[in-house]
């Protein structure tokens, strides 16, 4: 990755929290010179105390059927511990242990018949991705009305460690590890933290935990192929893995902040996912509480009523 965000944890050090007060978050704390145009934008963007909220139309496939529902994707940077692998109360005291990250919080909604799911994942992204390549942490829940489950996965050296909760009697509480490898969620950020861009050519990587889910199949490191092309002015990366069934394809914007247009996942059996984007903002959504902060949850997602 270029060096231009080799330096940022030395540049900032107040990051968007769900701790912080409004106040506090919108006078970032600036250590060090900005070195460059393209840092600068980069560091006005991200460290200016909100967070880039982006909503998606969502269509869905489950149980043969295509579902219409919701999907919103939430970037924000923030202090991160290494050693314990969550999000820092005092990023100063933590000295060496603070790395800063990109955090992506994703939430799917959308209903099969009578009954609703609920699907979240976060996934922490060091910035400095030359000397941090990996995910350091990347955690998925699902709800439905039959039960819920969890899945972790906590980078430790060369390892990751995944855990694995569920309902299901063959899929509920057990712990073992993966190589380390990409991670298929640390995409997105990926993307965002490296100028719009994704390593081409062959790569190992990880599946979507949620990929994972769905189809109730062991999480391994695959062998994938990373192709770039061009559609209507945006980025398209086309990932096609070489020994399961499924192909994931993300559109991105072709310029500053490069945001995430939209993507569709294909498990061989026809489209699993594909979701478009409809609306973005930045906003310091942990101060937004209020009864009347709602109207800007209707515009992010459109809503009409």
């Amino acid at each position: 990755m270029n060096s231009i965000f080799i330096n940022l944890q030395l540049i900032f050090i107040l990051f968007a929290s769900c701790n912080f007060n409004a106040k506090d978050a919108s006078v970032p704390l600036k250590l060090g010179k900005v070195e460059s145009a393209a840092n600068e934008a980069f560091n006005n963007y991200w460290y200016a105390g909100k967070a880039e909220l982006n909503s998606y139309d969502l269509q869905q496939s489950r149980y043969g059927e295509l579902r219409e529902g919701e999907v919103v994707l939430i970037f924000v940077t923030e202090p991160f511990s290494q050693s314990k692998q969550v999000k820092l109360d005092n990023p100063k005291a933590a000295k060496d242990d603070m790395v800063s990250v990109m955090k992506l919080n994703k939430s799917i909604k959308f209903k099969t018949g009578i009954y609703d799911y609920s699907i979240f994942s976060s996934t922490f992204s060091p910035i400095e991705i030359e000397k941090y390549p990996y995910v350091l942490k990347s955690t998925t829940s699902m709800q439905e009305w039959c039960g819920n489950s969890f899945t972790q996965l906590n980078l430790e050296k060369n390892k990751y460690i995944l855990q694995e909760f569920s309902y299901f009697e063959s899929e509920g509480d057990r712990e073992r590890q993966l190589n380390a490898a990409q991670l298929e969620d640390g995409l997105f950020t990926r993307i965002r933290l490296d100028k719009g861009q994704l390593p081409e050519g062959e790569i190992m990587l990880i599946p979507s935990t949620l990929y994972n889910r769905f189809t109730h199949k062991n999480l391994e490191v695959s062998k994938a192929k990373i192709t770039k092309a061009e559609i209507d002015g945006n980025i398209k990366y086309t990932i096609d893995y070489s020994n399961i069934k499924r192909t994931l394809s993300i559109e991105v914007e072709n310029k500053f902040p490069f945001r995430i247009m939209s993507w569709t996942e294909d498990n061989g059996g026809g489209l699993l996912t594909s979701a478009r984007i409809k609306a973005t903002t930045l906003q310091p959504y942990w101060a937004q509480k209020s009864l009347k902060d709602e109207e800007k949850r209707k515009e992010l997602l459109q809503m009409k009523n």
